[in-house]
């Protein structure tokens, strides 16, 4: 069985034209073409798949070598060693291409960027109410206990 074609899989094989930043063996990284601001620049791996998980290990660890020396050509451009770094990892969480992509966007002092609350603009400013300790505490143990059922 062939591997599924995404738009990005085109854009690694040369069939859509992209504005290349840096290329690896196993990824490569291009301008958004809808950046949220300049060099606003995706990195994306060879291997066609939804989420981080189904990556190979070594596929996984080139990815994040390849976000790393991203941020290495967008620093020396853009005068700045601060980024915000994220994934949409899969379709729930707002991933558009059903392709892993790793979004890298240089920050720069007062460029009006906030920080990952103004996604959630109902959600509360970080330390403005207490935490409930009772409540994360539960959490965590159920979430360890389902997965205990599972090994």
């Amino acid at each position: 069985m062939s591997a599924p074609v995404t738009l990005f899989s085109k854009i690694i094989e040369g069939e859509i034209p992209c504005f290349e930043i840096a290329r690896g063996d196993t990824w490569l990284s291009f301008l958004d073409i809808n950046p949220r601001r300049p060099g606003h620049t995706l990195v994306v791996p060879h291997e066609p798949v939804t989420h981080l998980s189904k990556l190979s290990q070594q596929q996984l660890s080139n990815l994040w070598a390849g976000v790393v020396e991203t941020q290495s050509y967008l620093s020396k451009y853009f005068q700045t060693s601060d980024f915000l770094v994220g994934i949409h990892d899969g379709k729930n969480a707002g991933q558009e291409i059903p392709h892993v992509h790793v979004h890298v966007i240089p920050r720069t002092k007062g460029d009006g960027g906030k920080s990952l609350l103004a996604c959630w603009p109902k959600a509360p400013e970080i330390g403005s109410i207490e935490p409930d300790f009772e409540a994360l505490s539960k959490l965590q143990k159920e979430i360890k206990d389902a997965n205990s059922k599972v090994l």
